[in-house]
């Protein structure tokens, strides 16, 4: 069968606590904007091999595809439906998802699946309203396009234009490594599928996940969040709220001394002011594709960023 395209060639022998064997790390498929692959190499030697693993605001899964231990009880949730689709879809059907998500990059196609997309409202309603359901087509579509469109609003309004990203490296499911051919395209849907087998998928806001009872249940549960950052500038998230972060972390500074609690809360210098109990992180994301002032605001914003844990995570 050949290497697995998407499998990280950088990241070393990886292993668990325990001595198991080592689990490969998967790159995630979506270039997304705010994505935490960088982080992840900070957060699990924090974290450590936890019973549980929750995710509220799932994105790329950046983080949890780079989990070096063995998969325990993890659940990942997130508001945007085409998202939270994806990853189902892509749990139960891969080949399916790569059949739908194997198409050259075309501007005209770019924009016609955006707009019939965005009409997709019974889609919306089921998806929120059945934690099984999903649309292998819609995933495909999805993933293929936010692949190479530039800009904000894929998939929110037809009347959105990004940009078709025609000019600069391949990214996404459209790298080299990733889909030389559709059979390497099917090869890494189908890795992603195996790792995600006993994911639990949800859809909707975040505290339906963060019921503090349920999440300890198992055992030491590690909490990672990565709310829309409060003030950030750019409009990324198709369900944002200037006030959620606010409310995130209060949620993270109440839970925090628990010891059954390993928590990871992302966001901007100065944005959280935590106990002195949490310790914080300084980190460096991926740079964007903005150019002139936005780029060098992008920039700026780089070096803002910041990851503060909870009392009770590991010593590094």
């Amino acid at each position: 069968m050949g290497a697995v395209p998407g499998l990280a060639d950088t990241a070393g022998p990886l292993g668990d606590h325990n001595g198991t064997e080592p689990h490969a790390v998967l790159k995630a498929p979506i270039p997304f904007f705010g994505g935490k692959s960088r982080l992840a190499p900070l957060v699990w030697p924090r974290f450590g091999d936890v019973a549980s693993y929750v995710e509220p605001f799932a994105g790329s899964l950046a983080v949890l595809l780079a989990r070096p231990h063995a998969p325990q009880l993890e659940t990942v949730n997130d508001r945007d439906c085409y998202l939270a689709n994806f990853w189902r879809a892509l749990q139960t059907c891969p080949d399916l998802v790569a059949y739908h998500a194997d198409w050259p990059c075309n501007e005209t196609d770019l924009h016609a699946r955006h707009a019939w997309l965005c009409e997709q409202h019974q889609f919306r309603d089921r998806m929120l309203e059945d934690p099984e359901y999903f649309d292998a087509k819609i995933a495909g579509w999805w993933v293929w396009g936010i692949s190479q469109w530039i800009g904000g609003g894929w998939c929110e309004r037809p009347e959105w234009r990004g940009r078709a990203g025609a000019y600069r490296a391949p990214r996404g499911i459209h790298r080299d490594a990733v889909a030389r051919t559709p059979a390497d395209l099917c090869r890494y849907f189908g890795a992603l599928a195996g790792r995600l087998r006993h994911v639990r998928v949800c859809c909707g806001d975040w505290a339906r996940v963060c019921k503090p009872s349920p999440m300890t249940k198992p055992g030491v549960t590690g909490v990672f969040l990565d709310p829309p950052y409060a003030g950030d500038r750019y409009v990324v998230y198709g369900q944002d709220s200037m006030f959620l972060s606010h409310e995130v972390r209060e949620w993270a500074i109440h839970n925090g001394d628990d010891p059954q609690f390993r928590i990871a809360l992302c966001g901007q210098q100065g944005e959280h002011e935590m106990p002195a109990s949490w310790t914080c992180v300084r980190w460096k994301r991926n740079g964007g594709y903005s150019n002139g002032a936005a780029r060098s605001r992008a920039q700026a914003d780089r070096e803002r960023e910041r990851c503060w844990f909870s009392p009770h995570c590991l010593n590094v």
